[in-house]
């Protein structure tokens, strides 16, 4: 790890066929005003030229600056679980990063002084904001800015960090190994969880640094405007966000030795709540103080606990 006044940075990359962005990423990576990095790749079996590109890169850089390993093949949200675990080095924090973004500067500088103000004997991590771009990096406006606090409460109930945005610190590496790969719904959303599940610290900052760009490859796309409001709704209908939940609540409890004993009864209110009465449900999301950012996003919950989708 770093010493105690320049922390140690791995970035831990997943790639699969991102030879047509990648470039652009790992120049920022270059350009980053923070210095003490170090870049690990998982490729998930890539058949274009991403492994060439990445080689062309580690021949160039420094030695140990860049590491290369093969993928689990699995999907991308195993991917990067694995490589969470996997990677074969210590650092003091770890900044997860996809392959088509591009890094503004000061992105691992804010990072870095967020989470090395914290108390590191807890489970840390750090997300944000990004700013949407075009294939060309022209930008198309802004994500969401979550303004209620990050608790084990929202979530539950709603995935608010991108991955490609989340710096997390070792405590919560360690975590991560401990609870394996899980069937949880997405890598980020169950950082999220596990991290305020086990009395961590989640913070969300307003400010953005990541060009998140938006392309037809893109596995994740924007989450604004009225395209996604009426997609959110449809899958609300269909129950995924219900399945959504029950696969998450499954995750927690088979790492329930994991979690703080209070948010270990949360779970489990949470899990009464969904088979009580629609009264009861309604009661029940403001007694146990569940809630999703935004007034889209309270009445999305109220409606689901409404239609017993929760």
């Amino acid at each position: 790890m770093g010493s105690m006044s320049v922390p140690s940075v791995a970035i831990l990359m997943c790639t699969f066929n991102g030879a047509k962005f990648i470039a652009e990423q790992l120049d920022s990576f270059e350009a980053q005003t923070y210095l003490n990095w170090r870049l690990v790749v998982s490729d998930d079996g890539s058949t274009d030229d991403t492994i060439a590109i990445l080689k062309s890169y580690q021949s160039r850089w420094p030695s140990g600056r860049l590491t290369i390993r093969q993928g689990p093949g699995m999907g991308y949200a195993t991917n990067f679980l694995s490589l969470i675990s996997g990677a074969p080095f210590n650092a003091d924090f770890y900044a997860l990063s996809d392959q088509d973004d591009v890094w503004l500067p000061q992105k691992l500088s804010a990072a870095v002084a967020y989470l090395a103000a914290q108390d590191a004997s807890l489970p840390l991590v750090y997300g944000g904001r990004t700013i949407y771009v075009d294939e060309s990096l022209n930008e198309i406006g802004l994500s969401e800015r979550f303004s209620f606090k990050c608790s084990f409460r929202n979530a539950l109930m709603q995935s608010i960090m991108g991955g490609n945005t989340m710096v997390i610190n070792h405590n919560t590496r360690l975590m991560i190994r401990r609870s394996g790969i899980t069937h949880a719904v997405s890598h980020d959303w169950w950082i999220y969880i596990l991290v305020e599940g086990a009395g961590g610290r989640a913070y969300f900052d307003p400010e953005p640094y990541i060009l998140y760009r938006q392309h037809p490859g893109a596995l994740v796309g924007a989450n604004t405007g009225l395209r996604a409001i009426i997609i959110r709704f449809r899958m609300l209908l269909e129950g995924r966000f219900k399945r959504w939940n029950a696969q998450n609540a499954k995750a927690l409890l088979s790492i329930r030795n994991m979690l703080d004993h209070h948010n270990l009864e949360i779970v489990e209110e949470y899990l009464r709540m969904r088979d009580a009465s629609t009264l009861t449900r309604l009661r029940m999301i403001n007694v146990c103080g569940f809630y999703r950012q935004g007034w889209q996003g309270s009445a999305s919950l109220l409606l689901a606990a409404l239609l017993k989708k929760i």
